[in-house]
Parts: C-alpha cells; structure tokens; sequence
C-alpha cells in the first residue's frame, strides 16, 4: 500500500518545530520582565514540542532534509541560547564570569547538536548504538541548566541560587553535552502488552503532580535523570561485550544477563529432580550419559558372588535373619 502524503500534512512537522522555537525564545522575554516560573515552563513547552515533531515526521512520512537542520537550529535556540539569557539575566548582574558561563554553555550545546548531526549520518556504528546519545541531548542540557533557578523560585535562596554555585553548576552541564557518556534514548523504549495499563495509570499521576506541584515535580525529574546515568554507562559497557544480546528481545537480554552474572559469581544452574517413572531420563543439558541397568540374570549374581563384580548382600553375612 502507498502512502499519498499531502503538502499541508508534511507541513505539521515543520510547524512543530517553529512552535518549538518560539517557547524557547519566549523564555528570554520572559526573564526579561522577571517572570521566571513561564521562562522555565517556555523551555519545558519548547522540549515537549521537540520530542514529538520528529516522531510525527516519521509516522507521516514527511521527513526531509530541510526538517532535519531546522530542529537543530530550533535546538540550539531553544535549549542552548535561551538558558543561557535566562541564566545571565537572573544571576550575572553584570558580572564577567556569568557572561563566559554563559557563552561556554551556548557553545557547548551548538557542538553538541553539530556532532549529533554528523553520527546520524555514520553507518559503521553497532546494532546497539541507537539505544543511546552520546552525551546528555540538548533539551535535557536546557532543563538541567535551569535547575538551581527551579529550586530558588521553590525553596528560596540556599547554597544552590549562590551565584559562583550556578556557573559551576553552568559549565558542569555543558561539559555533559559535549561528553561522551552514553544516555538512554526513549526512542527505542518498548512497553510490553502487560505494561500498558500501570504506565497509564503513572501518566496520570505525573500529570497530576506536574499541575499541582510543577517545580517540584520537574526538579524530581531532573534528579532522576542525572541518576539514571551510571546505570546507562553500564548498559552499554555490557552490550559492548556481550555481542549475542545485540540483536535479541527485551526478555532473551535479561535472560543473557542473568547467566552471565551466574557464571560470574561461579554458581551452578539450579539441579533439576527427577520424578518418579523418569529415573531412565536422558540430562541432555548436564551432558550427563546415562546407562540403564542390564537386566538381572542367574549368570549374573554368580559373576558377584565369585569376585567379578560388586558383591550382594547376604544376610546371614550381616547377621540377620530374612523373613
């Protein structure tokens, strides 16, 4: 069947993108008057709008070149130029060192989209290599910029709104940009059929809690995703070493993984029983042989009773009486 895609339908994704950049931009405006809870909640807009123009693009097959660079120039607006104002508005007070934080984190995030455009393109990478970004992406970078002014306008002035805290904390995150710690993509997330229902039921509890409680909800967030990294940096050390899980489902990996933390730690599989009737059963998997018993002769018992073989028990030997 061949997919008819109008002009006006392979213009959507486009317009997302220009939507995108104007929440970025707004942000600026709004620092500016002082209104900082709708300069954060600009750049949260501008990340949500950046997360699905790219998946409408490829569900309606409009995908273009000229799509591809416009979401990285809106990137590098929205989530690299944008916090950077926002953060020199409200802390530098003029100061120098705020205006070169500043312009190290818009840097930062430009090379980063740049490099990103370029593994897009890069064919020689494993199997695996999608499940990843290299660095932290740049609307993660936008929001992480703006956290110590997320937990000011929710917890007050502490040692986390002091101003020399802030451009560490700046610089900090734009050299997570430009890193090469693997991250994971949701892209390639997928919830299995029984998973849907308590994911759904979650969605709207995260919802419920970013109405009632923004700033708090979007500071937990970005918490745990700072956390998740040491677990994504282990991920791909193991995929990198396990070629055979490459390639295979969700269930198979976790069964790969759960072997080969056995053998790590030198365990033995656990023994399988054997029922009553199954005593002749070949163990394939032990690579046991077994070999069935010859069947019991008259020639037999006297071969054991003259020394050939495993002598039998008499009782008389023992000293009881048959009965």
């Amino acid at each position: 069947m061949v997919r008819v895609t109008t002009p006006g339908v392979r213009l959507l994704p486009n317009a997302i993108t220009v939507l995108a950049l104007c929440a970025g931009l707004s942000s600026v405006q709004f620092a500016l008057i002082g209104n900082y809870p709708m300069a954060i909640a600009s750049i949260g807009i501008a990340a949500v709008l950046d997360s699905l123009d790219g998946r409408i693009a490829r569900l309606l097959d409009a995908t273009s070149k000229m799509g591809q660079e416009l979401d990285s120039l809106s990137d590098g607006i929205s989530f690299g130029v944008a916090p950077a104002l926002v953060l020199y508005v409200w802390h530098a007070e003029g100061e120098r060192i705020g205006w070169v934080a500043s312009l190290i984190f818009a840097v930062c995030m430009i090379l980063r989209l740049a490099r990103f455009n370029t593994l897009i393109e890069d064919t020689e990478q494993p199997p695996y290599a999608g499940e990843f970004f290299v660095g932290v992406p740049a609307p993660a970078g936008g929001l992480l910029a703006m956290l110590p002014l997320i937990l000011e306008l929710q917890f007050g002035q502490g040692w986390w709104s002091h101003q020399y805290t802030v451009w560490v904390w700046t610089i900090a995150v734009a050299a997570l940009l430009i890193s090469r710690i693997p991250t994971l993509s949701l892209k390639t997330v997928k919830a299995p059929a029984k998973a849907i229902a308590p994911l759904l039921v979650g969605v709207g509890l995260l919802a419920a809690a970013i109405i009632q409680f923004p700033l708090v909800a979007l500071a937990i967030a970005l918490v745990l995703y700072l956390a998740h990294i040491p677990y994504s940096v282990y991920r791909q050390r193991w995929l990198a070493n396990h070629p055979e899980a490459w390639m295979a489902p969700p269930r198979e990996r976790r069964a790969i993984r759960r072997s080969s933390s056995r053998r790590r730690l030198g365990l033995r599989p656990p023994l399988r029983r054997v029922v009553a009737g199954a005593a002749q059963r070949v163990r394939l998997q032990r690579g046991e042989q077994h070999v069935a018993r010859a069947p019991r002769t008259l020639a037999n018992d006297k071969d054991r009773d003259n020394g050939r073989g495993p002598r039998r028990r008499s009782w008389r030997r023992i000293g009881l009486r048959k009965r």
